[in-house]
């Protein structure tokens, strides 16, 4: 099959799943707004949908706007946060909040340069916010994506780079533009990531034939755990010694790690110590 009847195949294939079986309901497909689709992209990362959509619909009905996630005071930031791990990110967020107030007047940038200069922001996530925000056809690569790309195109190769994925989206992207078809990035999108997440539990991982693939270290028992542990322990107290703190350790490596995870957590502006006392910032 050649490559330009193959991907007339794929486009069949995905858009065919996507009108019959796509999230359309999804909020941040409801609301497209820029400051909707950065928060939605912030919290999906690392993330899976069912636990962001609830998590979401708190934190952008408490914080709807960036004026107000800017000067969000940090244990309401963290207490809307809680339960989506990684809470670096809310801090990301919130200074990504900051700048776009102070430096682009309120106004998300159109500019996928000036999105990666904001805090938190990768390339796939300000492609992402090109594609869902502003409708442009840029291209990216997450997790899903590239899963679809590799179980369409990549079948039987190992070792595959994220340059040959690029260079195959932009290929459709291109082909269906030529097509003089009514186009829209944002739905594309949508309909990879719809198409991904199906794919995940209908074939062995396509993404272990990525030469990015790592497997992700485990949860229990890690420091990312106990990070998590002692902020929801202060969010529930005004203050804790650090003996009160170390009993939240479960594991040796907890226990080792223990006095550089509160200092890791002291340098990020997650907490600070008080006297005796450790306090959230």
């Amino acid at each position: 099959m050649n490559t330009h009847t193959s991907q007339i195949k794929f486009q069949k294939d995905l858009w065919d799943f996507y009108n019959m079986h796509g999230r359309h309901a999804m909020l941040w497909r409801q609301n497209t707004n820029s400051y909707n689709i950065v928060v939605s992209e912030i919290m999906l990362q690392q993330t899976g949908v069912e636990r962001v959509e609830p998590k979401y619909i708190a934190f952008t009905s408490t914080l709807p706007s960036w004026h107000t996630l800017a000067s969000s005071p940090n244990k309401q930031l963290l207490g809307l946060w809680q339960g989506l791990g990684y809470n670096r990110r809310a801090l990301y967020l919130q200074k990504t909040a900051q700048e776009i107030v102070t430096i682009y007047n309120g106004v998300v940038p159109k500019n996928r340069t000036l999105l990666e200069k904001l805090p938190g922001i990768g390339p796939g996530t300000s492609g992402a916010i090109m594609a869902y925000a502003f409708n442009k056809p840029e291209v990216f690569i997450e997790t899903n994506i590239r899963r679809v790309i590799i179980h369409h195109f990549f079948t039987d190769q190992t070792q595959i780079t994220d340059s040959q994925i690029t260079t195959t989206l932009q290929n459709i992207i291109t082909d269906i533009q030529a097509s003089h078809s009514p186009f829209s990035p944002r739905t594309f999108y949508w309909a990879m990531m719809d198409y991904g997440s199906y794919l995940k539990s209908q074939v062995p991982n396509p993404n272990k034939q990525s030469r990015r693939y790592s497997v992700q270290s485990q949860f229990e028992g890690s420091n990312r755990q106990l990070r998590g542990k002692v902020l929801a322990f202060l969010l529930t107290k005004p203050q804790a010694s650090e003996k009160e703190l170390l009993s939240l350790a479960s594991s040796k490596q907890q226990h080792n790690n223990f006095i550089p995870i509160l200092k890791q957590l002291q340098d990020e502006g997650f907490i600070q110590k008080h006297q005796s006392k450790f306090v959230l910032l």
